[in-house]
């Protein structure tokens, strides 16, 4: 399990994210160019993350959302900025596909616990820190045990279990689970209804 999880998983991401990379640039050109004519610049956005041992990395995604702001200039609710286009993205998990450049450079894994965003790290104690002894991933097993469907405790209690559990079968395994929910879009919604700005604000279960 260790030579798997110091050394073959990471040879197994980079080959993997590089083929795809090369596989899919017609879709990245195709979806770039509708996200540009629908909702203007930047098609892809980058928002700061939190990786292995909590070092924060720009995870880079397709935008699904205009900026559009209330009559006192802050951003309107997720729910009502997510276009049309956006929905369909986020359903399909099309708007995750920029991040095979992250598993590329380092900063991600195929498989391994969903990263959160920076400021979401002081919601955490240091139990459930402990998620980011792995590289975190495109899909993990909280994501094949119900995504945005489950609560974060319940999200965060798979993503310790799969730091104790890693190995090849187990990220085999979770590969071949979410390949099945991308493709019938299942537990996807375009908005996460269980987040942990929810957790940090006394939402826990």
């Amino acid at each position: 399990m260790k030579l798997y999880k110091d050394c073959i998983k990471r040879l197994l991401d980079a080959a993997g994210s590089a083929l795809l990379i090369i596989l899919m640039s017609p879709a990245f050109a195709l979806i770039w160019a509708v996200v540009r004519v629908s909702m203007g610049s930047p098609a892809v956005i980058s928002q700061r993350r939190a990786g292995l041992r909590g070092k924060i990395f720009n995870l880079y995604k397709f935008r699904t959302m205009s900026f559009e702001r209330g009559a006192d200039g802050k951003l309107l609710p997720d729910e009502r900025r997510i276009t049309k286009v956006g929905a369909f993205l986020r359903k399909t998990s099309l708007d995750e596909i920029p991040q095979f450049f992250n598993v590329l450079k380092g900063d991600m894994s195929f498989i391994g616990p969903r990263p959160f965003l920076d400021y979401e790290l002081d919601a955490l104690d240091e139990k459930s820190m402990r998620r980011h002894d792995v590289l975190p991933g495109l899909s993990g097993l909280a994501q094949v045990s119900g995504r945005n469907e489950i609560t974060v405790d319940r999200k965060i209690a798979k993503d310790l279990e799969y730091v104790d559990k890693i190995s090849f079968a187990l990220d085999a395994k979770i590969f071949f689970l979410t390949l099945v929910k991308v493709v019938f879009c299942v537990d996807s919604t375009p908005v996460n209804k269980n987040t942990v700005e929810k957790y940090s604000k006394g939402g826990r279960s």
